[in-house]
């Protein structure tokens, strides 16, 4: 009688923990990575993501402009970029470090919307042309990128994906709710407007 017992706590914690998804601000789904929209939005969506990866960049042309109008313009939501460069594309990595070699100078998220937007075929020579393109110290971000500093930082938020079950991009959390592919717009907003109203 207590095995039997015992056994049905253990599948109610299990059932509990399934079902519950991640708490809503869980701080291991965030490292020191870039943040779009208000730091107090009621629902943050997490992604890892990989910026030679086709399917991020779909998401990144048709989907995130609609969540940022609806959602992050009106506090509701705010939006982290973590790296996650799959071994497969030879320019991810570099592509990543690039970005966060940008955020140094307080420029992630337009570095980041040039590598979607141009594309990372031509690998370091074209990082560092949108570089200063974008209006960064040429000097610095050269600097940067070819030392390889933001290796490890990229390479962290790689292990902490995998730690929370990554394995392919993009891949989001959304109040701790995996969803993983470049899903549609209405698929992002019903699970955005269900932790809204949890929030209530």
């Amino acid at each position: 009688m207590h095995y039997i017992g015992a056994g049905a706590i253990i599948i109610t914690v299990i059932s509990i923990i399934l079902f519950s998804g991640f708490p809503a601000q869980d701080a291991s789904l965030i490292d020191d990575d870039a943040i779009k929209g208000d730091p107090d939005a009621p629902v943050t969506i997490v992604e890892w993501s990989d910026f030679e990866c086709p399917f991020c960049q779909r998401f990144y042309k048709e989907t995130l402009p609609l969540i940022e109008e609806k959602y992050i313009k009106k506090g509701k939501v705010k939006f982290v970029f973590r790296d996650f460069p799959l071994n497969f594309h030879k320019n991810a990595q570099k592509a990543a470090e690039a970005a966060e070699c940008a955020g140094e100078q307080g420029k992630f998220w337009e570095m980041h919307d040039k590598l979607f937007e141009e594309g990372v075929k031509g690998g370091v020579a074209s990082f560092k042309k949108y570089a200063r393109e974008i209006g960064l110290d040429a000097g610095e971000f050269d600097k940067c990128l070819d030392s390889g500093k933001m290796s490890p930082e990229v390479l962290n938020d790689k292990s902490q994906g995998k730690f929370k079950g990554v394995s392919s991009t993009p891949t989001f959390f959304i109040n701790g709710r995996m969803l993983t592919g470049a899903k549609s717009f209405s698929v992002f907003s019903k699970i955005i407007e269900e932790e809204l109203a949890r929030t209530k």
